[in-house]
């Protein structure tokens, strides 16, 4: 059964930043194209990036800001996928969840089979 494990989420001071990681276990990492998402206290779970199988093309939200302050990365040695966040704000406090599936690759929640269990992220003025 493939599972996954989100980590890395704490308390952090507007403007800093946090890795979150995720790992796979049950299967390997390489048939699967991979999403994060996130939900805030009162608000619906939305997308925040997504890579391919291959790694190349990540895919952002095309509004916003997240492109250009978070960067998703794979590797598939570590059966591991990745989310730096740099200038992090108070609006990015939410849950975060990794997600994968075999055949869909987007921003679409309901295209991935696989979810975690989430991880908190909170940042303080």
């Amino acid at each position: 059964q493939v599972r996954l494990h989100e980590s890395g989420g704490e308390l952090v001071q507007a403007g800093g930043s946090l890795r979150l990681s995720c790992v796979i276990s049950g299967d390997s990492l390489n048939g699967y194209a991979l999403g994060w998402f996130r939900q805030a206290p009162g608000k619906e779970r939305e997308f925040v990036a997504a890579i391919s199988w291959t790694g190349a093309n990540p895919v952002y939200p095309s509004s916003g800001d997240i492109e250009g302050r978070f960067t998703i990365s794979r590797d598939n040695a570590e059966n591991s996928v990745y989310l730096q966040m740099n200038s992090l704000k108070e609006e990015d406090t939410a849950v975060y969840y990794c997600a994968a599936d075999r055949r869909y690759y987007g921003e679409i929640e309901g295209g991935y089979d696989h979810w975690g269990q989430g991880t908190q992220v909170t940042v303080s003025a």
